[in-house]
């Protein structure tokens, strides 16, 4: 059976969430960052990773939704068959991977980005990651005016990508998404989801 190996509250939520949208059987199994099951399965020791019923491995959550999108289109995740709409869920895809999950890494892991390991000092690391992130969700929430989703009037796996990035601007950003309200939006219409429910109370849970 097709396998995600997750850790709560990581971009692993993503596929996550686009398995159970999907509906074909797998199996989410929840990994600690660095345990030796995690490094056997992945030598990264990141998530997500995810293994097929033959043993094949897949890491990088925007290449594991790709994949995920193309195996199983008949259920109308991958945003369009078109040259120009593929091309578009790979910009979108990339802006997350490249431009959003990377803006939150000061605010994370403010030691990697300074040699002054004083709070004043590691403080300014994380203010200038929040405004990276800020910068970010400025172009996401121009790009959502009058929009449902973020390719349109269907979700598709970018909107999964998206959705664990907001909840960390929930929690991290100083005004959360009070100055993004169509990203706002687009977090309430995926957290009402039924399947997002479930996929967010078994990652409490587990």
């Amino acid at each position: 059976m097709p396998t995600l190996y997750y850790a709560p509250n990581a971009c692993s939520l993503a596929p996550h969430i686009v398995l159970e949208w999907i509906g074909a059987p797998y199996e989410a199994v929840r990994v600690q960052y660095g345990s030796e099951e995690l490094l056997s399965i992945n030598p990264a020791g990141a998530v997500p990773t995810f293994r097929e019923d033959d043993g094949w491995l897949l890491t990088q959550a925007g290449a594991i939704l790709d994949y995920l999108a193309n195996k199983h289109p008949e259920a109308g995740l991958s945003g369009g068959e078109s040259v120009r709409a593929q091309a578009e869920a790979r910009r979108w895809s990339a802006f997350f991977t490249s431009d959003v999950h990377a803006s939150f890494w000061p605010i994370f892991v403010p030691k990697r980005y300074s040699t002054d390991v004083s709070k004043k000092a590691l403080s300014s690391v994380i203010e200038a990651g929040q405004e990276l992130v800020s910068k970010q969700f400025q172009i996401l929430d121009r790009h959502l005016d009058g929009r449902e989703f973020i390719l349109g009037d269907r979700r598709s796996i970018i909107d999964a990508y998206s959705f664990p990035m907001i909840r960390w601007a929930v929690k991290l950003l100083p005004s959360g998404l009070m100055e993004y309200p169509n990203v706002q939006a687009l977090h309430d219409r995926i957290f009402g989801d039924p399947a997002v429910q479930k996929i967010l109370a078994r990652e409490a849970a587990s």
